[in-house]
């Protein structure tokens, strides 16, 4: 019963894209775009969190060291891909459930690409764990550098 329909557009002259003459012929940088370099920036002005690469966390794993993976995306993510073992409380839900997670604890937090997990680990360090680390590039450099067949988004 699904139905689709179609319009037709008419091209914008002055599109900087798609005109005859488009003044825009590369790729944007996807970084800035996003704001990151400005989230980086904030980042740095707190002062650098603790961190781990993903070739830190897959070391971890295979030796069997005692902590607690902590991923702060959201549902709608988790359906896309996901470290086993993981404990999964968003990071919008993480200020309701920190009881759920204890300061003895060893916490790693990774998120899609390691800003929402840098805000975890914050958050976490102002209210009172002394033992995060933030995973540098999120699932999506687990997904290029450890495990291929992951998919990412």
């Amino acid at each position: 019963s699904m139905k689709f329909r179609e319009l037709k557009l008419r091209k914008n002259p002055d599109c900087p894209v798609c005109s005859d003459n488009p003044a825009q012929k590369t790729l944007i940088d996807y970084e800035q775009f996003c704001g990151i370099p400005k989230q980086r920036a904030e980042e740095e002005k707190r002062g650098a969190l603790p961190a781990i690469t993903v070739e830190d966390l897959r070391d971890r794993r295979a030796r069997g060291d005692d902590f607690v993976l902590l991923d702060v995306r959201d549902p709608h993510e988790l359906e896309i891909s996901v470290l086993p073992g993981s404990v999964k409380i968003p990071l919008g839900e993480l200020p309701a459930r920190v009881g759920e997670l204890s300061t003895a604890d060893e916490i790693v937090v990774h998120c899609k690409m390691g800003g929402r997990s840098a805000q975890a680990v914050q958050f976490l360090l102002d209210s009172g764990f002394r033992k995060v680390w933030n995973v540098t590039g999120g699932i999506n450099a687990w997904a290029e550098r450890i495990d291929p067949s992951l998919p990412k988004y």
